[in-house]
């Protein structure tokens, strides 16, 4: 039986993460890369599919746990009949390869441990052959091998399909186990191991501090704030400075349904909100990084702008299935890879031209070979911008004229005019404007529904959607006008259980999805905007409230259940959790942020 998905805690070195459930069982990592092949996937399937537990031999869930203030180090604290023990467990910034520390402090009393790792490469199928060499024991497969050692007397259980180690603590003792990746054809354990755990520890602290002090919110909700902030940090790639949507594959938005997918890839649509998120907090450096990744990502011919691209800007991500894990409570199929890449969904240049507007008027440089990108974009999106496209929900995979997608075109022509103005390169600024007015025009007349109030989904259709809430963020109507207010008020059609469903209508969502984290955010957000600020923290309170222990945020929440579904900690929660902070502080209202501005 798999855990709830809200009883895992993420650790991550800035280019892969370990998901460490309640149990102190590691059910999920990817090495040596978010994107690379799982070898512990349990999260996925059952023990036999890989696993590291380390617990009381007695077993059970951990009496309490919680991160270092403003870290991501994380304790687990086992109160038992015996004593009391706490277990560490944190993965150092990366300096050469992966690591894992799960450091064990004796409390009080004596307490008898047990190490239980069961390595399944190539995405939890694939036994490795272990061996011990000196004072370590290394399990190899293929390209990988993954080393294993103690700092102190252990007692080897000696199992054929996995490593079982055995040892005691008394109150003041310590003992550290870690684990390292290196290719396999390195003869020696990865130097990080002989680092001394307490040292490993301290560091990653002092890292983790000095990060999360830069941050420049000091409003009602710091601590949620910060700790969105280090997750979003965490599910960084820190090599390239592209951001994953979640560090998971396959954990579905509805228990026993197919839609499971990978989310262990950049989406472009995350991109203006996600360096919004970041300048605004004050992290210019991931902001930078975040933009570098993108221009780097979509160089080439505008016609083929993707969805979705790998940590390294990778094109190609390659669906696959695996049908050797039964998926999470029987959700199959489990799949690695994205077939999203093949999307036509217009709202996507948008995304991209507003990223770098955003950049330009925090200062941050853009060079001539990127404005030359601006206006091979722009020309893309003049000779296309009226077809149909999947939109951002990509509905059944049917083409619509969306009205979230024509939005978003008017917000690329509109900030490649506003980057030609501030540059002084206005030779296309013709075409950008008159595109601007026509778009806004066509959106206002096809996409407004006259019986409900309110903007619609798709044009002649009446289904709502939870996109239009953006409206006035991106600045295509002002917080205050009436056509605003009117969908706000009947965007509460949505509401299910206090939360927002993505939309209604033909395609509409199943009733077992959950609602989805960032559309309760948004409704939250323009709450505020329309002048409904006690109504507006209200719902923000509620989302905050679906926080796991350690306020952690999924894509989804079923209200019915009461529990988290789909990909989690998914960075795009974490980022709409921020915006909404930010926007519900008395220090930003609203009201002071002029059009096209996000902050």
């Amino acid at each position: 039986m798999n855990a709830p998905i809200e009883e895992y805690a993420l650790v991550s070195d800035l280019e892969t993460a370990a998901m460490v459930g309640r149990d102190g069982s590691i059910d999920w990592l990817c090495l040596p890369r978010f994107d690379s092949p799982a070898c512990l996937a349990a999260l996925l399937g059952t023990e036999g599919n890989g696993r590291w537990r380390l617990a009381p031999v007695s077993g059970g869930s951990c009496t309490r746990r919680s991160y270092r203030a403003d870290t991501l180090v994380l304790d687990s604290v086992w109160e038992t009949p015996t004593g009391a023990v706490r277990v560490t467990d944190l993965m150092p910034p990366r300096a050469d390869v992966p690591c894992i520390v799960r450091l064990v402090e004796g409390l009080s009393g004596t307490v008898d441990l047990r190490s239980d790792l069961r390595l399944r490469f190539h995405q939890g199928r694939v036994v490795p052959w272990v061996r011990d060499v000196g004072h370590c024991t290394v399990a190899v497969a293929g390209p990988d091998a993954v080393w294993l050692g103690a700092d102190g007397p252990v007692r080897d259980r000696g199992d054929q399909d996995a490593t079982v180690w055995e040892f005691t603590v008394t109150a003041g003792r310590r003992l550290a186990l870690t684990l390292g990746w290196t290719p396999s054809h390195r003869p020696a354990p990865p130097s990080p191991m002989s680092v001394p755990a307490e040292t490993a520890v301290k560091e990653t602290v002092d890292f983790w501090r000095r990060w999360a002090a830069q941050c420049r919110y000091q409003g009602p909700w710091r601590d949620a704030v910060v700790r969105s902030l280090i997750t979003l940090k965490a599910l960084t790639y820190a090599p390239t400075g592209g951001i994953v949507a979640a560090p998971t594959t396959s954990l579905p938005g509805r228990i026993g349904g197919e839609s499971n997918w990978d989310y262990r890839f950049c989406w472009l649509r995350d991109s203006s909100r996600t360096l919004s998120c970041l300048l605004r907090s004050g992290y210019r450096d991931e902001a930078t990084a975040w933009l570098d990744w993108l221009v780097r990502a979509i160089a080439g011919d505008p016609a083929d702008l993707q969805t979705v691209y790998g940590v390294k800007g990778q094109r190609l991500l390659p669906e696959t299935e695996a049908p050797w894990l039964p998926g999470y409570e029987g959700s199959k199929p489990v799949r690695f890879g994205t077939s999203a890449v093949s999307c036509f969904q217009l709202d996507l240049y948008g995304e991209v031209m507003d990223t770098l507007w955003l950049s330009l008027r925090a200062g941050i440089p853009m060079p001539a070979h990127v404005w030359e990108l601006v206006e091979s974009l722009m020309g893309f999106l003049l000779r296309h911008w009226r077809e149909p496209d999947q939109g951002l929900w990509q509905v059944g995979g049917r083409r619509c004229q969306f009205v979230h997608s024509k939005v978003m075109t008017w917000v690329a022509a509109d900030r490649a005019v506003r980057m030609g103005e501030l540059l002084g390169r206005n030779g296309s600024s013709g075409q950008w404007r008159a595109m601007r007015e026509e778009v806004h025009r066509e959106v206002c007349r096809k996409g407004w529904d006259t019986t409900q109030r309110s903007f619609v989904q798709s044009y002649g259709a009446p289904g709502l959607d939870a996109s239009a809430l953006l409206i006035p963020r991106v600045g295509f109507l002002p917080a205050r006008d009436e056509r605003v207010c009117g969908t706000v008020r009947a965007l509460s059609r949505l509401d299910h259980g206090g939360f927002v469903r993505r939309y209604t209508g033909p395609g509409e969502a199943d009733d077992a999805e959950g609602t989805f984290v960032s559309c309760s955010l948004w409704y939250a957000d323009a709450l505020a905007a329309t002048g409904h600020r006690q109504q507006a923290q209200e719902a923000f309170e509620r989302v905050l409230a679906t926080r796991n222990d350690v306020g952690l945020l999924a894509e989804q929440w079923d209200p019915v259940a009461g529990r988290q579904l789909g990909n989690a900690p998914k960075a795009f929660s974490h980022i709409a959790l921020v915006e909404t902070a930010f926007g519900l502080s008395p220090a930003s209202p609203w009201s002071r942020r002029s059009p096209g501005s996000r902050w």
